[in-house]
């Protein structure tokens, strides 16, 4: 890369965009309610389950001036989600500062393993195991999203639920190719363990991105 462009990058003025939409929130707390997704490549937390491989690479997502971003998120919607890949991997500042001159809500999800920076109206964490959040990320996160693929992961949650703020909402959310398996034993953990809410991937239900 261009060292100058690297220096943009650094500094958070041009970021890695992978694409960037408009749809519906389709998990945790925000379901249902439209925003714009801006999703950035980068990530090296190395989930076997996840459905955003092609985010991993940074290099293939080739960096883009953050004005155009934002000057395109601010004609969709007035809520922003950041997401990846790993958008911690980034410096968030010069974005986040930006979307919020132009009055929108900015929401960010992150597996909360690097430094977390930018200005953020929610975080949603969502931990894993490979690379743990960093404590600043749990003492500020709004909502803790763990992803169940098997029966180890409700020990994980609870562990992961001993580490945030107070008033983190906490969320269990089946792996999307485990959904049959996982669901009734979601259910029945939410059930005995009620401090616990199910959250579901409803845009793959709804056959939206």
């Amino acid at each position: 890369m261009d060292k100058a462009i690297q220096q943009l990058v650094d500094s958070g003025e041009m970021l890695p965009l992978m694409e960037e939409f408009y749809t519906i929130q389709g998990e945790g707390f925000h379901k249902g309610t439209a925003a714009y997704f801006i999703r950035l490549g980068g990530c090296d937390v190395g989930c076997h389950w996840c459905d955003v491989k092609e985010s991993w690479n940074a290099d293939l997502h080739p960096p883009t001036e953050t004005i155009k971003i934002v000057e395109n998120a601010k004609k969709y919607s007035d809520t922003i989600v950041v997401t990846g890949g790993e958008p911690l991997m980034w410096d968030m500042t010069f974005l986040t500062s930006k979307l919020k001159s132009e009055n929108l809500k900015v929401h960010i999800e992150t597996s909360g393993a690097y430094k977390l920076t930018g200005t953020w109206d929610w975080i949603c964490l969502s931990p894993k195991k490979l690379k743990l959040p960093t404590q600043e990320v749990y003492d500020q996160a709004h909502e803790l999203k763990v992803i169940v693929y098997n029966k180890d992961d409700f020990r994980f949650a609870e562990e992961q639920a001993s580490k945030v703020n107070q008033n983190c909402i906490l969320y269990l959310q089946p792996e999307w190719s485990k959904r049959d398996k996982v669901i009734p034993e979601i259910v029945d953990y939410v059930m005995k363990h009620p401090k616990w809410k199910v959250s579901l991937q409803t845009h793959k239900y709804l056959n939206i991105p």
